[in-house]
């Protein structure tokens, strides 16, 4: 496979290379990270409205996306990475 030109790779490659992902996988994993803070987000705005509603889902979603991150680190400084938070 050819290597992609440097704009291209900078742009789509090498973020996804330097944390062990593909493209396609870093895709799924970032839309899914923002798919569920926006459901967050949207919740901590009705809680906002509507104090009784949705009393911990912020909370929550943060704390599940904070595990869910720690996790991925870890992984990636046991592949040889390093410390890696990014998405």
């Amino acid at each position: 496979m050819r290597p992609l030109p440097a704009p291209f790779d900078a742009l789509f490659a090498a973020h996804p290379r330097r944390v062990g992902e593909s493209y396609l996988a870093h895709a799924r994993t970032a839309m899914g990270f923002g798919a569920t803070m926006i459901v967050g987000g949207a919740a901590c705005m009705i809680h906002g409205l509507v104090p009784a509603l949705f009393t911990t889902t912020g909370s929550d979603t943060v704390r599940r996306l904070h595990a869910r991150m720690g996790g991925r680190a870890r992984e990636a400084q046991q592949a040889g990475a390093g410390l890696c938070y990014d998405i």
